[in-house]
């Protein structure tokens, strides 16, 4: 396994959870495309369902892949770079969205009620006092999240810097967010986990998620950089200059994937990503939401590739960076429904569907099973 310029340096439980990630099951996935292959339907008439399907039951490494415990992390984290005018909406929202996560009301939560997952709310870098709104519903361990609800308090620092004026963090503080999306997912799995989905809320998050689509893919910040919550087009211009600043200031590396989150990435992104490797390390799919998200799993995926074998994307966001982040990633969404709220809504609308692409594969009859008759090739002269 190759891991790109991470050391002992940059935690002892980053290095642990790299060294733990394994590529999928090839043994695994072979049988399970056998299965599909054989069941008692017309080739292709189930779309990309069945590939699904394979890769869940080469993630689980069985035929019967189920996945009745499911959970979306939702990290939330401010940006100082919002000060910059690149958002609709100021910095205000994102401890008021908070509290609607922990309030249900959200989208994300109406979403995974359907999805039948609970929603897990981290405060990875919020730039407000908490508990003021939500007193004793800021709780320091998971368990009483669980339990009571709430949202788990690993602030690492009150918001980022201004990333187009120098670093958005320390590489100390991007290690300890990456460490912390790690034990959110080691945290779940001891309470029992088979599917974990991404989120985030930080208002100004589709900026840092453009530079790291810029250092990751190698595209320019006029392809990847689009309207975030909604901005006109001379903040569009602004901001697609804020992230060619940001680059320029910071001068990020994909070889040092630790270091570009440091210095043009967000503090929920680094968590998206820890969640990402915690899950791969575990042994769970996770369904990626959309464009902040995927920047997470551009970060994760360039600390331990096999990473992506683990990926599920859920949608395509109307974000320009995103389409350029999923090629790169070579991951095909699910859904494309024009998504680009966030919060983990759209890993939340696409857990049905992997609950129903197990379902195909361990439920459904195979041809010789269901005594049916398989189809034969046509042709001039039959």
């Amino acid at each position: 396994m190759k891991h790109v310029m991470s050391t002992a340096a940059d935690g002892v439980s980053l290095g642990r959870v790299l060294e733990a990630i394994r590529p999928v099951d090839p043994e695994s996935a072979s049988r399970a495309a056998a299965r599909a292959a054989g069941l008692a339907v017309p080739a292709g008439s189930l779309g990309r369902m069945l590939d699904l399907g394979v890769r869940l039951a080469a993630i689980q490494q069985t035929l019967l892949p189920v996945f009745p415990r499911k959970a979306v992390v939702t990290a939330a984290g401010d940006h100082g770079v919002v000060r910059r005018g690149v958002s609709a909406f100021p910095a205000e929202v994102t401890p008021q969205m908070v509290a609607n996560f922990v309030r249900g009301r959200a989208a994300v939560n109406a979403l995974a009620g359907v999805a039948g997952a609970r929603v897990v709310v981290v405060d990875a870098g919020v730039a407000a006092d908490l508990r003021p709104l939500l007193g004793a519903c800021i709780r320091a361990d998971l368990a009483g999240v669980l339990e009571h609800g709430g949202v788990l308090d690993r602030k690492v620092r009150w918001g980022t810097g201004d990333l187009s004026r120098g670093p958005a963090m320390s590489r100390e503080e991007a290690v300890r967010a990456l460490d912390a999306g790690v034990e959110v997912v080691a945290g779940l799995t001891a309470d029992g986990l088979d599917l974990v989905g991404t989120g985030d809320m930080g208002i100004g998050n589709t900026t840092p998620s453009s530079a790291l689509a810029c250092v990751f893919t190698g595209r320019e910040a006029g392809e990847v950089t689009g309207r975030g919550t909604g901005i006109d087009d001379r903040s569009l211009a602004r901001k697609r200059l804020v992230v060619e600043q940001a680059l320029a200031v910071n001068r990020p590396e994909c070889t040092d994937p630790v270091g570009a989150l440091a210095g043009v990435g967000g503090l929920e992104i680094g968590v998206i990503a820890g969640v990402i490797l915690g899950g791969a390390a575990a042994g769970i799919p996770v369904v990626v939401d959309g464009f902040i998200s995927t920047a997470g799993a551009l970060v994760a995926c360039a600390l331990a590739p096999e990473a992506r074998g683990y990926l599920i994307a859920s949608h395509r966001s109307l974000e320009p960076g995103h389409r350029v982040m999923l090629d790169h990633l070579g991951l095909e969404p699910l859904l494309d429904l024009d998504l680009r709220l966030g919060e983990g809504t759209g890993a939340a609308l696409a857990m049905p569907l992997v609950d129903g692409a197990a379902a195909l594969l361990r439920e459904m009859a195979t041809f010789d099973e269901a005594g049916v008759t398989e189809a034969h090739g046509s042709g001039e002269g039959e």
